[in-house]
């Protein structure tokens, strides 16, 4: 037996609300759904629009804040172009974190 597909990840969050505006004012994701899991989390699911993978976000305070570590994940997204993209960080007040980069795969 072997997983068919990856349906969704998830990232906790310390706010929810904040992360939700961002992948959706930011990067143009859709919310799915969002409801409270029996343990007491919210958990928010987006995707993008050509996308079947979610996203799931989790805001759950009982369990302390969220500590992460620098580069311990890492999303990538498809864009029609990536200068377009870059202007409209820019239009936001955001940039880039790191990149682009020309790989042997192309411009990320």
């Amino acid at each position: 037996m072997k997983a068919r597909k990856l349906l969704h990840t998830r990232y906790r969050v310390n706010d929810l609300e904040k992360t939700v505006r961002f992948y959706k004012e930011v990067l143009g994701l859709d919310e799915i759904r969002r409801h409270k899991s029996p343990r007491g989390s919210e958990l928010v699911f987006l995707k993008a629009p050509e996308s079947e993978e979610q996203i799931e976000l989790c805001s759950f305070p009982s369990s302390g804040p969220v500590h992460v570590q620098p580069d311990l994940t890492h999303l990538a997204f498809e864009v029609d172009s990536l200068e377009e993209f870059g202007r409209h960080l820019a239009r936001l007040g955001l940039k880039y974190s790191d990149g682009p980069t020309t790989t042997s795969t192309g411009t990320v």
